[in-house]
């Protein structure tokens, strides 16, 4: 990581320190309004596992379903620069990849990345490249639509990482999980990495 990208992960990790000290001081409501205003960052440890999986493909297509800030795209944009891969990332909300971009510019990291606002179902749809890697953290309730949506357009060797599967977890996780484990050609893992990670890798026959 250069200097550029370190001081914009810095500025995220400080972030996150703040909002985790304003949660134990006024616990959210749980409502999706006041979850669009946090971060809800994959947090460090997992940042580094996806750029290490990411790093480890040849010029990858990776696609990262859920921008949010931009956190997660940082590490992933690293991987495709280092790689000679491109990130697309897709968000549905206007504000959040536009603080996306302006982090990532800041990394000096922007020229590798394809920032896409709209529907992730719809804009999966539109992909007209296939799929080396594929970040999922979004709704959870969208988990098995988008492996649903994305699945014909991945590439032999494939990994796709789920995150949030151990915390919060829930009924919606679990359904993915048993979703992507029976999908044919598909092998993963649950790791207890960050909130819990499902790595999976895609080889159909």
């Amino acid at each position: 990581m250069d200097e550029k990208i370190t001081a914009v992960l810095d500025a995220y990790h400080e972030r996150m320190r703040e909002e985790d000290r304003r949660w134990h001081a006024a616990p959210p409501d749980g409502s999706r309004g006041w979850l669009d205003q946090v971060l809800l960052a994959v947090g460090p440890e997992t940042g580094q596992l996806i750029n290490l999986l990411a790093r480890g493909l040849q010029a990858p297509r990776i696609l990262e379903i859920g921008t949010s800030y931009g956190y997660s795209g940082i590490w992933l944009a690293e991987a495709a620069r280092a790689s000679g891969g491109r990130l697309t990332t897709l968000e549905l909300q206007d504000y959040k990849s536009a603080h996306a971009r302006e982090m990532a510019t800041k990394a000096g990291l922007a020229e590798h990345i394809d920032f896409q606002v709209g529907d992730a179902l719809q804009l999966i749809a539109a992909l007209p490249f296939k799929l080396d890697f594929v970040l999922l953290d979004l709704w959870k309730d969208l988990y098995v639509p988008c492996l649903e949506a994305f699945l014909p357009k991945l590439n032999p060797g494939a990994i796709i990482v789920a995150d949030n599967m151990l915390r919060p977890g829930g009924e919606e996780v679990k359904r993915y999980g048993r979703a992507v484990r029976a999908t044919p050609g598909m092998t993963s893992v649950l790791l207890p990495v960050g909130s819990g990670v499902e790595i999976s890798r895609y080889e159909p026959t």
